[in-house]
């Protein structure tokens, strides 16, 4: 509890004290005789102690022409009771608001403190060796290619390469993953996670503000920006709602007894004329009191707030409660290949059709894709196995979506698809076994082709029947590669459809056409990892990219974020978004209805302002702890 709520919490703990006995006194429940203008002072020392920030941010609203909100419709309603000599009612009034203002702001700090301890992965330092010693540097100093040190139970400050140690990393607050992860030599590791076991000298690959971790917090930190169509509503709703109903009030105050007095039909209840406006002028207090719509305008962003907080604990980063909203009414997702339903570790597996030495071929392969880091470059670097001396590489061009030329040792090297080989006019030799198949031509002879394999993700074929279990009716792959490729992948792991051998353009034609199958409030998911990717990420519906090993540009361009590049965790931000929504919908739902029926009965003057304190405080708490069930979404 932080200083603001202690006051609070002191202030109204001290009018309770003084506002109980008062009570019983004025109800003579205690035999205590008090004069009249004693027993209104000292009434008033409660609620002026209690309410006192409520009557000023009342009367700052109307100053600065802002009237209508529920500071105004409390102040209205208590004062009123007052005047009308119900002190108890109106000072109750108050005093209970305050509770529930009390426990919702308690909701709201539980909330964003969950949120914060999980963001809270930044680190403050990095460790750089400067002459045997160890120094602590900000990480913003830290240049790429840096080697920084990590001890045991610190984070990782940036992100980068294994170059010395082994270790066990808890990664939890990335990926929702309680699972150590074993590095070693060579392995890239993620800032923000938690070094358990050995000392590591890690090589740097990004600048600090270009982290996992940093771009993480900052994801976060702007979700909130982005509001969904609900609290949009809702925003709008308070909008008109309020005064609304303070003209409602009015008019519940003044036309009742001006009928009553005219005509004098329903006078006889009344002893007086006095006593009848009081009736009605009380009726019309109980009618703010109860129409205040805090229930309504905090518990749904706070729903949408606490949504994201709980996908970003199970590693699934969602930018905006606009998206969360979209995310529940998603049937159709489509899928690129490479490093979203595969690994993305290729690997070379056969050599075919080849005049040259195998070795021979990967050496000119291996040289001619040196400029590339794409997954099928490396693994012909890997493959080839030797130092590869660039100086002997020159003119490369890469040509999308067919491959590469270069020149080697000042010969002609041309390595890519059956498209590139037919553009240069090279007769080439199919393979039937499955994978890429990379052709290779030497000063536009053609030299054989080798094939490269990808491993499908463990979770990629339970990925696609959960999609199914959670209604989600069409999977389709958009895939660059060969068609027999990305048919064995899509019988392989379950998808509904496929479409092969696409450029990035091409990609974009398929969402399109996917996009007009869509009817009524459908949408669609485009998952993937590349920088060919981003064009189709932002045309989707919601675009999803897979944070650990996905590209920045993929990153960017998405609208959630998985930070273990886990297929099944779709599914799980699936759930989560329809959980959240539910609740917003039992919220709105329950909230309104109930105010409608106390409305109702405060008209007609069953209700009472005791009444109208359960509507409003009691409606407003239960609301909010609805609301906060949105933080626990581990299990679903």
């Amino acid at each position: 509890m932080n200083k603001k709520q202690r006051t609070l919490l002191i202030r109204i703990i001290i009018s309770a004290i003084f506002f109980v006995p008062l009570y019983l006194i004025s109800e003579d429940i205690v035999p205590i005789e008090l004069p009249q203008p004693a027993i209104i002072v000292l009434f008033l020392i409660p609620y002026l102690l209690v309410g006192y920030d409520i009557l000023r941010k009342a009367f700052k609203g109307i100053m600065n022409k802002q009237v209508f909100d529920e500071n105004f419709l409390m102040t209205i309603a208590t004062i009123g009771a007052i005047v009308l000599g119900e002190y108890g009612e109106g000072v109750a009034v108050m005093l209970l608001y305050q509770v529930g203002e009390l426990f919702q702001s308690y909701a709201i700090g539980k909330s964003r403190r969950n949120i914060t301890e999980l963001m809270d992965i930044r680190p403050d330092y990095a460790n750089i060796e400067v002459d045997g010693q160890l120094e602590q540097v900000d990480p913003d100093e830290v240049e790429i290619g840096t080697i920084i040190v990590v001890n045991p139970g610190e984070k990782i400050p940036i992100d980068g390469v294994v170059e010395e140690g082994n270790s066990s990393l808890n990664t939890a607050a990335l990926t929702g993953e309680s699972k150590p992860r074993e590095v070693e030599p060579g392995d890239e590791v993620l800032s923000g996670s938690v070094n358990m076991t050995g000392v590591l000298k890690i090589k740097t690959i990004t600048e600090f503000g270009e982290s996992t971790a940093s771009k993480i917090v900052d994801l976060v930190e702007n979700a909130a920006s982005r509001k969904s169509k609900s609290e949009n509503f809702i925003s709008k709703f308070a909008k008109y709602y309020t005064p609304l109903v303070c003209y409602a009030a009015l008019a519940l105050a003044i036309i009742p007894p001006l009928v009553i007095t005219f005509t004098g039909f329903g006078m006889e209840a009344y002893e007086s004329s006095l006593a009848l406006w009081g009736d009605w002028v009380l009726r019309a207090c109980t009618f703010l009191v109860i129409s205040c719509p805090c229930a309504v305008v905090i518990s749904i962003p706070l729903s949408f707030f606490a949504g994201i907080g709980g996908a970003s604990n199970q590693g699934v980063l969602v930018k905006g409660s606009n998206y969360l909203e979209t995310l529940s009414q998603v049937k159709v997702v489509a899928f690129d290949k490479t490093g979203t339903i595969t690994k993305g570790n290729f690997e070379v597996t056969a050599v075919h059709h080849s005049p040259l030495d195998d070795h021979q071929l990967l050496e000119y392969a291996a040289l001619a894709e040196c400029h590339s880091s794409h997954p099928i470059s490396r693994s012909l670097q890997v493959a080839y196995g030797k130092y590869i001396d660039q100086t002997r590489v020159s003119d490369v061009k890469e040509i999308s979506g067919h491959g590469i030329t270069a020149k080697v040792d000042g010969r002609t090297v041309e390595i890519g698809n059956e498209k590139l080989m037919k553009s240069i006019g090279v007769e080439y030799k199919p393979c039937h076994h499955a994978g890429t198949i990379i052709h290779v031509a030497l000063d536009k002879e053609y030299c054989g082709h080798i094939v490269i394999s990808d491993q499908i993700k463990e979770n990629s074929k339970e990925a696609m029947a959960a999609l199914r279990s959670v209604g989600v009716r069409k999977t389709v792959m958009l895939t660059g590669d060969a068609k027999s490729v990305a048919e064995k992948v899509a019988s392989e792991v379950g998808l509904t459809d496929y479409r092969a051998e696409l450029l990035p353009a091409d990609k974009v034609d398929c969402v399109e056409g996917l996009l007009k199958e869509c009817t009524g409030n459908d949408r669609l998911a485009f998952v993937g990892d590349g920088i060919n990717d981003a064009p189709v990420l932002s045309r989707a519906d919601i675009g999803i990219a897979m944070g650990a090993l996905g590209s920045d540009a993929a990153i960017e361009a998405a609208d959630i974020v998985l930070m273990d590049d886990d297929p099944l965790k779709i599914v799980k931000a699936i759930k989560i978004s329809r959980k959240c929504l539910g609740i917003v919908k039992q919220n709105i739902g329950f909230a309104l209805g109930i105010k409608i029926v106390c409305l109702a009965l405060a008209a007609i003057g069953i209700a009472n302002m005791w009444i109208a304190i359960i509507a409003d405080v009691g409606v407003m708490i239960l609301a909010v702890l609805n609301a906060i069930r949105c933080l626990f979404v581990k299990n679903i």
